[in-house]
Parts: C-alpha cells; structure tokens; sequence
C-alpha cells in the first residue's frame, strides 16, 4: 500500500476546520504510568487539552504495545480528528499507522519514535535521546577526570526507543574518557521498583565497592537504586555517583540531599507543541516538520534544586 501517496497530502484535501479547540477531538494512547515522569506528562497532555477546549480522550495501555493499538482502533472507529501516540516501543506500529492514514486522521508522536515510515505520521515530539545519554557520559567524564570507573547501568524498557538511543548516546559520551567501562547492564524497565530490584542484583554481583557509578536511562530507577545502595550500607551520590535522565522532582530532591549527582531535563509538555502543530495543520494544511525538538538541560548539585523540586512537585509527578 503506497498511503495514499501520504497520509498527509491526502488529508490536506480536506475543506479546513472552521473553528478549533472545542470542535476538536483527540485521542490520546498513553503508555502507563510506569514513573513520575510520564504521570507528569499525563497531568500536562490533560491540562494543554483543556486549555484549548479540546475534547482528549484518554487511553492507558499498561505498558501494553496491544493494548495500545486496541485504542488506536477505538479511536479510529470513533472518528476522532487526531491521536497523540507515546509508543511503548519502537517496532510493530506499521499496520495500525496505516489504518489511521486511511481514515485520514493525523497521528502525532510523543517522546518517543517508532522504526515505520514517517508518511504514517504528521510529526513526532521528542528530545534529543541521543544527546541526552551522551551528555549523561560527558558529565560522568568529566567528573572522573581520568580516575577508572566501573560503571554500573539501568536500562530502560527493551525495545523502547529510549532505551536504545540513551545507552547509544551514553556510550557514546564516554567513549574517549580513559577507564570508564560499563561492567553490567540490564533492563529495570523504567521503574523504581526494578530499578531497585536489579540494582540489588548488581550489589551483590560486583561488590559495592567495586562500583563506581550508577547510569539510570530515567530518574525513577536511579530513586530504586539509591534505596538498595542506602540498604546495603553505602553512601549514595558519594560511594557510588549517580547520574540519570528525566529531572523528576524526587531527583531534584535526591541532588539536593547528596543521594545524586547529576540529572537531564526531560520536559513532560510534550502536549504543547504537539497540540500546536495539529490545530494549525487542521485549520489549513500547515505542515509541521517531521521533528519537533524539545530542550534539554543538565542539573547537577551546583543548582538549587531545593527550588527546581518545590516548583515541580505540583505537576503530577
């Protein structure tokens, strides 16, 4: 199927939308909530959607790829103007793309991608995954200054396009730091109860003092993390340098009590940008670009964290 020559050009024949917001309905495919982050990013999607009126249906796959195509196909059938979809992994979506591209509804992509062509999509909301592992290893790098580090790391979900894109960038950081070397690696699936769990595992696999640092793919695992260091007798963010991705609050927090060290921002407003693109694509034909890049900043224990936690606890995290 060649869609449609794109389900773009094709929708772009449509007569625009007279009026937006209140005469808009969106169907949104959330992953879960397996931390404070995407909790966040859930609290924001709702909040940007109402804002501008706009009738958001809501949908939690449960960390479940079925789950979520089930309600992209429910919002198909209820003939929604467009769907916001943060794909539980990167793989698998090509043939319910092309159902949505056949009913001509725009799909928007949020803070992850998916491995299918991006005709079946108008565009994708994301950070730079990449950069935000490699500035993880530069941090690290630098921190080290030349010492050797055996280091520890939390993958995200297997599959996921984070995962694979923030151990590459990671890698990638600490490739021409001298004596850095990644001694275990394993999936803690973006949660802080496995974060907890497999970091337990490295313990008591390595030693604690055979442990240089901790690298978490997201913040809630390295929260798990610093529980089993505290439990097995070690000084987190001292005996063991912790660096993660995410900037939840309870990161911040961490920072500030010396438990981490080092966290990347990843803003939770996916929403906004996305929310923007498709009522102007919608109203007349404007095509957004195929990525939408949002910022990232790096926090470490030299910024006031204490403020950063008190002004985000209030999101939903």
């Amino acid at each position: 199927m060649n869609v449609k020559a794109t389900l773009l050009a094709s929708a772009i024949t449509l007569a625009p939308f007279a009026a937006m917001g209140a005469d808009l309905t969106v169907g949104f495919s959330q992953i879960g909530s397996e931390s404070g982050w995407r909790a966040a990013e859930t609290t924001v999607t709702r909040q940007e959607a109402e804002k501008r009126g706009i009738d958001l249906k809501f949908a939690d796959a449960q960390q479940k790829q079925e789950n979520q195509i089930k309600a992209i196909r429910g919002f198909i059938a209820q003939g929604v103007d467009a769907i916001l979809l943060a794909p539980v992994v990167a793989t698998g979506w090509d043939e319910v793309l092309e159902e949505a591209a056949d009913a001509e509804i725009p799909v928007v992509l949020l803070d992850r991608t998916v491995d299918a062509s991006d005709e079946l999509y108008l565009t994708a909301v994301t950070s730079d995954l990449v950069h935000e592992g490699r500035v993880a290893g530069q941090w690290l790098a630098e921190e080290m200054a030349g010492q050797p580090c055996r280091i520890v790391e939390l993958q995200g979900t297997t599959g996921s396009s984070p995962a694979i894109d923030r151990k590459k960038g990671f890698e990638e950081g600490i490739a021409g730091a001298e004596g850095l070397e990644i001694v275990r690696s394993q999936t803690g699936d973006f949660t802080r109860s496995q974060g907890k769990v497999v970091m337990e595992s490295f313990l008591k696999a390595e030693g604690g003092e055979n442990i240089c640092a901790l690298y978490a793919h997201n913040d809630d695992m390295a929260v798990g993390a610093i529980q089993a260091i505290k439990e097995a007798g070690l000084k987190p963010g001292e005996d063991i340098r912790i660096v993660a991705i995410d900037a939840v609050p309870d990161a911040h927090l961490a920072i500030a009590n010396g438990e981490m060290n080092a966290t990347i921002e990843l803003t939770p407003n996916m929403a906004g940008p996305a929310l923007d693109a498709l009522e102007a694509y919608l109203a007349d034909g404007t095509m957004p670009a195929k990525w939408i890049q949002t910022e990232s900043k790096l926090y470490t224990a030299a910024d006031d964290n204490q403020a950063v936690y008190e002004e985000k606890k209030g999101l939903g995290y």
